[in-house]
């Protein structure tokens, strides 16, 4: 495949931090673990690839999330939203890198018109262009409701109400291991004469060798096998736990239960970058430019929420998640707007198709001290997988 050529301050920029890197890779005694290198590329100051200026979503930057293809995702989101309010006091909503805010916008404004409005939207995010942009976003929707949405820089203590993260846990630092011949190392990166490139060595992390033995019993005497393991997602998911008083947290991303993450045949790991539109699987390229994911165990997150005092109330394609939140009856309220009701039976489509987003995505919802149960997350629940 052969990807578009940045422009000179494109190039620019992503050799300032290549520059960085090179001087980590130097301070560490020569090599940088993969998750380490991961988190420069995309959240060095300044210049990683969510800490910068450019534009990452829709038609102009790299990939298109679901709040972007459709409001009905977001209002149909808000009515699982709905769900946890009514049950809380004073409960609030607190965002996890809300993108262009539009997510947030179209949330607050189904729940305003349901009249279940949250004391205050809290939404974390590290770019501070897109906390400008996100500002921008809802104050032109909802310019009364806007001063009641606030940027933090962390999660709140004793926090009562809804935690959201879409398409978070997938853009975390993974650390890389290499199975070969019933042997394991890690993976990391270091600087050769050409630039960066691979190396292997021992664990970076003692916290690694548990998840190796769980992999080991799943992909069984692999010759050659690449994965990933996500510690910062566990830390994350540890730390709201504690910080949750009350309330719910819905994770939505692609990913898959422990056994068909691992499974034998996907000895590439899942690795994926994304420039301009475009997949591949070499990140040591274009570093600050290009977007870099992994797909989500979601098999470690309902075991660390259970570890963490969190019930699991649901595990679901996005699809059925969708379904269970009335998108149908959503759209169907447009029935007196044939061009609108045809341009949102293909948004539906690009949401919920198994050969679209409505398979590859996932949501897990998680809960604590919910005096009810959330009905809507028993439609078609696939805990059983986990």
């Amino acid at each position: 495949m052969t990807l578009a050529k940045p422009d000179d301050i494109a190039q620019r920029h992503s050799e300032q931090l290549l520059s960085l890197i090179y001087d980590e890779i130097e301070r560490a005694g020569g090599k940088i673990s993969f998750a380490d290198y991961m988190h420069l590329c995309l959240y060095a100051p300044g210049l990683g690839y969510y800490s910068a200026g450019s534009q990452k979503l829709g038609q102009h930057g790299d990939f298109t999330t679901a709040p972007e293809i459709s409001p009905l995702f977001s209002r149909t989101f808000a009515h699982h939203i709905k769900d946890v309010l009514s049950q809380l006091k004073q409960p609030s909503i607190l965002e996890f890198g809300a993108g262009s805010g539009k997510m947030a916008a179209d949330i607050l404004a189904e729940l305003t018109a349901a009249n279940c409005y949250p004391e205050k939207y809290y939404i974390i995010e590290v770019s501070a262009d897109l906390r400008e942009r996100q500002y921008k976003t809802i104050a032109h929707a909802l310019p009364d409701i806007v001063e009641n949405v606030v940027w933090l820089d962390a999660i709140p203590n004793c926090f009562v109400g809804v935690i959201l993260a879409n398409e978070v846990c997938d853009a975390m630092p993974v650390h890389m291991l290499h199975f070969k011949q019933g042997k394991v190392a890690e993976r990391y990166i270091e600087k050769n004469d050409a630039g960066l490139c691979w190396c292997e060595g021992s664990l970076s992390q003692s916290s690694l060798a548990s998840h190796i033995i769980e992999i080991q019993a799943l992909i069984g005497e692999s010759e050659d096998y690449i994965t990933e393991v996500n510690l910062a997602a566990q830390a994350w998911l540890c730390s709201l736990a504690d910080n949750l008083q009350q309330g719910a947290l819905f994770i939505c991303d692609y990913g898959y239960p422990k056994a068909d993450y691992y499974h034998p045949q996907r000895n590439e790991g899942t690795l994926m970058c994304y420039y301009q539109h475009q997949g591949h699987a070499d990140p040591l390229i274009l570093p600050s430019l290009q977007d870099i994911t992994a797909h989500v165990d979601f098999t470690l997150l309902a075991q660390t929420a259970i570890d963490n005092g969190l019930e699991v109330n649901g595990f679901q394609s996005q699809a059925d998640f969708l379904l269970a939140g009335g998108i149908t009856e959503l759209s169907q309220a447009q029935e007196n707007d044939p061009l609108l009701m045809l341009q949102q039976a293909s948004e539906i489509k690009q949401l919920t198709l198994p050969s679209a987003m409505g398979e590859n995505f996932k949501v897990l919802t998680l809960s604590k001290s919910l005096n009810q149960l959330l009905p809507r997350c028993q439609l078609a629940d696939r805990r059983y997988t986990l």
